[in-house]
């Protein structure tokens, strides 16, 4: 008769990947059900989205700007 290591015998053998799959059973069972977002949320991450995109651009425009003026600077000098 081959020994099986893998399941808890008599002798009270730990087996860790059978507490790992209860516990992956009761974390899964016990997760809330996520909620579909109101059209306030859907309207605020888009004004966050928006939001970040000037910034983004705002960045841009100062950094071309900065290196024209250092450009035009070296020119000149």
């Amino acid at each position: 008769m081959a020994a099986n290591h893998n399941s808890q015998g008599p002798e009270g053998n730990y087996d860790p990947a059978g507490s790992t799959q209860m516990f992956r059973a009761f974390v899964e069972e016990a997760a809330p059900a996520r909620q579909a977002p109101t059209r306030r949320q859907l309207r605020e991450e888009q004004q966050q989205a928006a939001g970040s995109k000037k910034g983004v651009w705002l960045g841009l425009a100062v950094a071309l700007v900065v290196v024209a003026g250092v450009a035009a600077w070296l020119v000149l000098r």
